[in-house]
């Protein structure tokens, strides 16, 4: 026994044991504590003991110490991490009224907010945004070999596109690099992006936040370029007498049209949507929902951002001229209850509520766990919730999951949401989401050659770490088999409906396709079928 370090002491006790399951864990902590006149054992000083004793081998890689010290397993529960790595200060084109601007901050951001404090605490270096985020992650028992990168920061098409480049360079080479610090590689963008598929941290998703006004066929060219598989669009409402109350800057015609010309290139597609605007009613916000879910728009994501009042914006002024009314909390909280319940089974609700510091906010909800209290409400009310994060399995429980297909119309074209999922369908293995272009089956070119007479794969993921692990082995239930299963499906679809050809985004497991047959083809991976 190491008596000199009672964490690391512990751990071993708990390998002594033998101990395989969370009620002897927590057994076993009661009995080491008691027998240590209570002595406090501290997570994260569990996992940093853990991981010593395993780079000093005095101990074996043991799957259920290190996934039950894991803090916040829901980070990475799908086997990727997130990391948001916010942009520079720079000049925004919108002056929406619900929108803070602080100084020395891209605009809508706040200095209290967490991604902005380690921002500025690497003086929006991106490089070293993502090396300390990384190390933090590793830090709480994270695996950080996949990793999904969201750049935050106002409108970045705005932004310079040589601070683009070298921002995304920056990004890549921090991943790749890890856990070394080298100053920046002297490459093309290409190849930094080339290295990094082979590295042990990959990239396997990049988001940006735009407004839809910017999203042109050149825009989407050079968003491919970059390596982004993602866009979040500040919709906010579908209401264009709201958007222009609160002075948007652009239309629902835009969103339509920006939404359709993403999915048909391939992105993934993500709405902010902000309740209780300027001008809106409960009655409005509710109805905006079974619209949003219609043919012209129906995103993959949302977000939900019930509006805060905030003295670092212009709608201060206004509520404080009593011109409109913040919904109470219980208002909101049977509000989005009936949102989530309409919510259908191939889109995944990101986030509620973002991370504004209470103290900033004048009006509006302040409850940081609004997305708890809204599930004990909907309990209350027999209502369910079918999007991906609220189904998304967590661990394996012993059941063979089966295929489920999907189909509706969206944005001009069809569709077709694959899914392996329990019998009772509420328990998420995994999914695909394959388009089939209106453009499919007309003369028009797309305006991406690579893309010309193909089906798209827009996203394939897998959730539970739990299906891949050793006691399941024997279970065709791994990342690579389900994924290999999904894919399979979706090109004898794509025959069906009489398309030769398949593509889907070349960040996005390209090995994984190059294996079964795809072709580089500029940003994509195609295949004639």
């Amino acid at each position: 026994m190491l008596k000199n370090n009672i964490h690391e002491e512990f751990i071993l006790t708990l390998l002594d044991k033998g101990v395989d399951d969370l009620e002897g864990f927590m057994k076993a902590q009661r009995v080491f504590a008691k027998d240590r006149k209570g002595a406090f054992l501290r997570k994260d000083a569990l996992i940093e003991a853990y991981s010593n004793l395993l780079k000093r081998k005095v101990i074996d890689e043991n799957h259920f110490l290190r996934d039950v010290l894991k803090i916040k397993k829901v980070r990475s529960v799908s086997g990727t991490v997130s990391i948001s790595v916010l942009t520079k200060p720079f000049d925004c084109p919108g002056n929406c009224l619900y929108c803070p601007k602080e100084n020395g901050l891209p605009k809508s951001y706040l200095s209290d907010e967490p991604a902005v404090m380690r921002a500025r605490m690497n003086n929006f270096d991106p490089y070293m945004q993502v090396h300390n985020r990384i190390k933090a992650l590793e830090a709480v028992g994270h695996k950080t070999s996949k990793i999904s990168v969201r750049i935050v920061g106002g409108t970045w098409s705005f932004y310079d596109r040589t601070y683009q480049t070298w921002f995304v360079k920056r990004l890549f080479q921090a991943c790749s690099d890890y856990p070394n610090i080298k100053p920046l590689a002297k490459k093309r963008l290409s190849q930094l992006q080339k290295e990094n598929i082979s590295a042990q941290r990959m990239i396997v998703e990049m988001g940006i936040e735009t407004r839809q006004n910017f999203i042109t066929e050149d825009e989407i060219k050079r968003l491919r370029f970059l390596g982004v598989t993602k866009v979040e669009l500040g919709v906010q409402s579908i209401y264009d007498g709201v958007l222009r109350k609160n002075n948007r800057g652009n239309n629902t015609a835009d969103t339509i049209k920006a939404t359709a010309m993403l999915k048909d290139a391939g992105f993934k597609v993500s709405y902010q949507i902000m309740l209780n605007l300027y001008g809106s009613t409960i009655a409005k916000d509710s109805e905006m929902f079974d619209l949003i879910f219609s043919p012209n728009f129906s995103p993959d994501n949302i977000k939900i951002y019930p509006l805060a009042v905030l003295k670092e914006a212009p709608m201060y002024k206004i509520y404080m001229q009593k011109k409109f009314k913040i919904y109470s909390d219980e208002e909101l909280v049977n509000l989005i209850s009936d949102i989530k319940g309409k919510v259908p089974s191939h889109c995944r609700i990101e986030r509620i509520i973002r991370d504004i510091p209470a103290h900033y906010i004048e009006a509006g909800c302040k409850k940081s766990n609004l997305r708890q209290i809204i599930q004990f409400r909907m309990k209350e009310l027999g209502l369910t919730c079918k999007c991906i994060r609220c189904r998304e399995v967590r661990d394996y429980v012993g059941e063979q999951p089966k295929l489920f297909c999907c189909r509706y119309e969206a944005s001009g074209g069809q569709e077709i949401f694959l899914s392996y999922e329990s019998d009772d369908r509420k328990r998420l293995y995994g999914f695909l989401r394959l388009r089939l272009p209106s453009y499919l089956y007309s003369e028009d070119n797309h305006f991406i050659a690579e893309l010309a007479g193909a089906a798209v794969v827009r996203e394939i993921s897998i959730y539970g770490q739990g299906i891949a692990s050793a006691k399941n082995k024997n279970i065709n239930m791994n990342d690579e088999i389900l994924s290999g299963k999904l894919l399979k499906r979706a090109i004898a679809i794509t025959k069906v409906n009489h398309v030769n050809r398949i593509a889907v985004m070349k960040t996005s497991k390209q090995q994984f396709c190059l294996d079964r047959g795809f072709k580089i083809r500029g940003e994509y991976l195609v295949k004639q079928i």
